[in-house]
């Protein structure tokens, strides 16, 4: 997941102090950080593709391609995108995967479909390894997360001040986009207290109370924030009253169709009762309760969703979410607390 890093000549910088790299006889080098946050969210920029775009390239990098198929045997598919336009591709294959603690991975450079390619193909060094395994551990210790990176074997010896330059660089983007996460989670609390049937979602949004009541009861600004980045959404049915009904949809970019349905109890300024079905599983239906108390110029919105058990509940906080409605809520509060 990181030749591409190694090659390319880039302006040199200052040793940079919060990144580590060693190396031993027949080992290549060795890339440790201490990350300020909790392993799972650290877990979570190694593996989700989301994150992945964010960090992945030195500085000045972009990464607009990241496909991830995070499964022993699973491929990876990354491109980085140097200032000047040109596409760097890397692929490989998770050979071992330990939830929250460890990932073994093949790195090759790769061409835009995924094959493999020596480093010629980017006019790198003749005698890269096709092929380098990258072991990567997370730690969680006292005040944070150690993120520990090591090649299995060495690179030429003339890349590897590039190397380590490129991904001391990453590693500080990386700790970026943790930081940034960590700081976005903290804004919306969920609480799920195990063995029960709820989950509540809360969070103040810095604009009067009418303002967060609109976006929730209005369809046209429904439409701009009811589900993560990824999806489009459509409203189908939205009579926000006492006995009214609405339907909507999320579209992801594949053409997947997601619709969820429900019926308004109870609609005010204050409070909000409805429930919701995902279609694609009839039958389980969820009662959403939601507050709204003015904080003199501020709104706290609290969120309850009631399943009909234990299961159902545990079931939607695994399907993400958590991380869903986080996104989802962020969105809100960039259409409300738009100046």
């Amino acid at each position: 997941m990181a030749q591409a890093l190694s090659g390319m000549k880039r302006p040199q910088a200052e040793k940079n102090p919060k990144g580590k790299e060693t190396a031993k006889k027949n080992r290549g080098p060795t890339f440790t950080r201490m990350i300020d946050a909790p392993r799972e969210l650290v877990w979570k920029a190694l593996t989700e593709p989301e994150m992945v775009m964010r960090w992945w390239g030195p500085k000045g990098f972009t990464a607009p391609v990241i496909r991830i198929d995070l499964r022993p045997g699973g491929t990876y598919l990354y491109a980085m995108r140097s200032p000047d336009g040109k596409d760097f591709w890397s692929t490989g294959t998770y050979r071992e995967i330990v939830p929250m603690e460890r990932l073994v991975v093949t790195d090759s450079f790769a061409d835009e479909k995924g094959n493999v390619v020596p480093a010629s193909y980017y006019g790198m060094a003749k005698d890269f390894p096709l092929s380098m395994d990258v072991s990567i551990t997370i730690d969680e210790q006292k005040g944070g997360t150690k993120l520990t990176l090591m090649y299995m074997s060495s690179p030429p010896r003339e890349v590897l001040a590039d190397m380590t330059q490129g991904w001391n660089e990453s590693l500080d983007k990386f700790e970026a986009a943790v930081g940034e996460e960590k700081s976005r989670r903290a804004k919306t609390i969920l609480i799920a207290e195990p063995g029960k049937q709820e989950a509540s979602m809360i969070r103040v949004f810095d604009v009067p109370r009418e303002r967060v009541f609109e976006a929730l009861t209005n369809p046209k600004l429904m439409a701009r924030w009811w589900a993560p980045r990824r999806f489009t959404i459509v409203i189908d049915k939205m009579d926000a009253k006492p006995g009214g009904v609405w339907r909507m949809l999320n579209r992801d970019a594949a053409g997947n169709e997601y619709w969820f349905h429900g019926v308004y109890h109870e609609v005010s300024p204050t409070r909000i009762v409805s429930t919701f079905e995902f279609e694609g599983m009839p039958g389980h239906v969820v009662l959403g309760i939601q507050t709204l108390e003015d904080l003199g110029g501020r709104t706290k919105l609290t969120a309850k969703s009631i399943f009909e058990s234990v299961e159902d509940r545990d079931g939607m906080l695994k399907s993400g979410m958590e991380d869903g409605g986080r996104e989802t809520w962020d969105r809100l509060a960039e259409l409300v607390e738009k100046k």
